[in-house]
This record gives structure tokens, sequence and C-alpha cells, in this order.
């Protein structure tokens, strides 16, 4: 177990902001409702728009930055999430009509195939490599209180994890797939062994699972809430004492008040392993885990970020600017801007920090 769950420390916040938003692009055509999910396509710059609309684009933003659509994969509600294959030719979306649809981008001109069917919404879908099997798979994982998996070939699923409760936030990373529910179940899943629950436990935050995202190495993940709150967890017990929780996206205290912002999304940087936290302030930071510290912190975009990405090689980082929500449905007005845009990473704002000397 040891080869994938690995090693390192945590981080916490500094005064580190001002970062730049100046030369951000926003999407040309973005969808009508609120943006639930983005993925970037793994050999290429193709980007997977997830929405309310009841939709997944795709746009190419190769040669033009504002993006070009590709294709759209329908559905019968609101998407809530969606995911490339490793070859960036197949995408999977998946939502609140207890359905996972695929679209082989290859296949010329193919209608979508449906592919996963739960009993309740579909909260979160990815592409797993298993051990010892030679075909992609999916995982999905449900408001009806299981993950399965699914072979593209069948219609019917090859295995169930039943979990203690709804699916709310789901990661995978090479062999370790991380599954929050609500309650705060967290449950470690290895692949080598994929059909049953390797350890679990409760998450570290008072309140309410939000996002998930597992570390590059694999030996960990960092998971964020509904509270304005944080934590790194790493998978072995002997690393324990690296865990650690933080506070962010929280405004000053005001007459006493600090105001606490869900954080609707956290995203791995792919070269760096360095983490992004967005959230219902409409501000996104960056982290670096090990300096424990905060990388660059941007000001507020206007809205909500609802949903975020890194594209293969982290030059750019996606976000989506749209109602979440947080404020109930009297608070939404046609006001509220519903764009993805497109952030140009500067290494710097990414590069984790050297480490300190030791004296």
């Amino acid at each position: 177990m040891s080869a994938f769950f690995g090693s390192k420390p945590a981080a916490t916040q500094s005064s580190n902001t001002g970062g730049d938003l100046s030369k951000d692009v926003q999407l040309s055509s973005p969808p009508e409702d609120s943006i639930s999910a983005l993925s970037w396509s793994p050999a290429a710059n193709h980007l997977a728009v997830g929405s309310w609309d009841n939709k997944v684009r795709i746009y190419d933003v190769t040669q033009n930055p504002q993006g070009t659509g590709v294709a759209a994969l329908d559905f019968a509600g609101p998407v809530l999430s969606c995911d490339w294959a490793k070859d960036g030719q197949k995408v999977v979306g998946a939502g609140s009509d207890k359905s996972a649809k695929l679209l082989d981008l290859g296949a010329n001109g193919a209608p979508a195939q449906n592919v996963a069917v739960h009993d309740a919404p579909i909260r979160t879908i990815r592409f797993v490599d298993i051990p010892n099997t030679n075909t992609p798979m999916l995982v999905t994982g449900s408001w009806d209180k299981t993950v399965k998996y699914w072979d593209l070939r069948s219609s019917t699923a090859v295995a169930t994890i039943p979990c203690q409760e709804r699916v709310y936030a789901m990661d995978v990373k090479d062999k370790l797939l991380v599954i929050a529910t609500a309650e705060r179940h967290i449950n470690i899943v290895n692949l080598d062994d994929p059909g049953k629950i390797f350890k679990t436990g409760q998450s570290p935050l008072k309140h309410q699972t939000r996002a998930v995202s597992c570390f590059k190495d694999a030996n960990g993940y960092m998971i964020g809430s509904i509270e304005g709150r944080c934590a790194f967890q790493y998978v072995n017990d002997k690393e324990a004492s690296l865990n650690m929780s933080f506070k962010c996206h929280r405004d000053p205290a005001v007459n006493n008040t600090i105001t606490v912002w869900t954080i609707n999304a956290i995203s791995t940087h792919p070269v760096f392993g360095t983490f992004s936290t967005a959230g219902s302030d409409g501000t996104f930071h960056f982290w670096d885990k090990d300096a424990k510290s905060r990388l660059k912190g941007h000001p507020s975009v206007g809205g909500s970020i609802s949903a975020t990405a890194f594209n293969r090689d982290g030059t750019i980082f996606a976000y989506g600017v749209s109602y979440d929500w947080h404020k109930g449905y009297a608070s939404n007005s046609p006001q509220c801007p519903n764009k993805v845009m497109l952030h140009p990473v500067v290494a710097d704002e990414v590069r984790p920090k050297p480490p300190m000397k030791k004296r």
C-alpha cells in the first residue's frame, strides 16, 4: 500500500494576495444556466462544461482563446458532473436525471450512449483505471447512497459499494479513490481491491463536505466544506501528524461578525501538485500544502465561483462564475453572472515554495 499512499505536510493562510485577473478571457456562448462542472481533456485544450441547463458543452480553446463549440450532450435534467477519458476522445456527463451518457468524439457523429443509471441523481462521475483490466471504466457516486463501477461494454454495473449516506463529492488519482458523503463520512478505496472500502472515517471539518481533490502523488486528499474551511488529509496513519485544517474564504470581521463562505471547488495543479480553492465569495486562491501557505489570492470576480479545473499542463485555470444557490431561490436574478472564464496561469502563482533551510 505504501507505494500509492506516500509522504509530506499541509497549508495555512498568509497575506500573499493581489492576483491579476486582467488577462482572464471569457468563453463565448456559455451555458444558459448555472455552471456545475468543468473538466479539461488530458490530450488537448478541450473543455467540457456541465450546466443546470441540462447539457454538457465541449469547447476547443486551442486556437481561439474564447473557445469554439465542438459538441454537446443533452440530458433530461441538470448536469452535475462531467469527465474525460485518457484518450481525449470520450466525454461523460451525469446528473439529476439519474443517468450517465458518453459521447465518443472520434465516432463520426455517432449518438451519445447511455452508460450508467442510479436510483437517485448521480452527483459525480469519473473515468478510472482498474488494475488487471484492459478496458477503461467509469465510477459513479449517487444520492442513492451507492458508488458503482461500469464497464463501457455493459449496461449493468460490474460492482457496487454501499455508502453510509448520499455521495456529495468524489475524486480519483492512480489507485486512490476518495468518496465524501453526507454526514461528513469519508471513504477511501484502493483500486487494487475496488469492490470494498479500504478505510473510512469522518471529515475533520465540522460541516457538510462540498469538494474533494486527490494529491498529485495519490497519498492523500484535500477537502473543503460549507463553513469556509479546508483540510489536507493523508491516507497512511503514519502520516497523520501531517494532517491539518485551515480557514479560508472568510471576510474580515465587521461589528464582530465574520462572513463565512462555502468552498465550492478544489482543483489540483497537474504539474506542481499545489491546489486551488474557490467559493461563494467569488474569489479563488492557490495553496502550497507543504509550505503551509497561500501562494496567491485573487480578488472577487463579481459572482460565486461554482466550478474550477486546471488544463492538462496547468497553464490555464478555468472557473465558472454563476449563482450557486447559497442564498436560496429569492436571491437568484437575471443580473447574476453566468460565464466561464479562462485564467492564464503564471508559474509563480502555483509553483511550490522552496523548502526552508535547516540551521
